[in-house]
């Protein structure tokens, strides 16, 4: 039997990713989200704004004062890498 690969979705309130533990959206997460929603960055956009308003809310909660400019790079900074990849695709 093969055992398939874990995902790498956020644990919640933390914000870590279940799989690898790192800060989520973890590079792997990156990767799957830019796959999924290919040719849709404002939905991805929208997507992961509304997961750091969670987070946000999330590390409030346990009495975490987060670094937003911190979370605002991790969450939404990544975004335009994905976009200058998919115009080269363009030209």
């Amino acid at each position: 039997m093969t055992r398939r690969p874990r995902s790498h979705h956020p644990m919640r309130p933390a914000w870590l990713c279940r799989s690898c533990a790192a800060p989520w959206p973890c590079a792997p997460a990156q990767l799957h989200l830019a796959t999924e929603f290919y040719g849709h960055s404002i939905a991805l956009a929208f997507y992961l704004a509304a997961n750091m308003q969670d987070a946000v809310d999330d590390l409030y909660s346990l009495g975490v004062r987060p670094d937003l400019r911190a979370l605002h790079v991790r969450f939404l900074g990544w975004l335009s890498l994905t976009r200058r990849q998919h115009r080269a695709d363009l030209g």
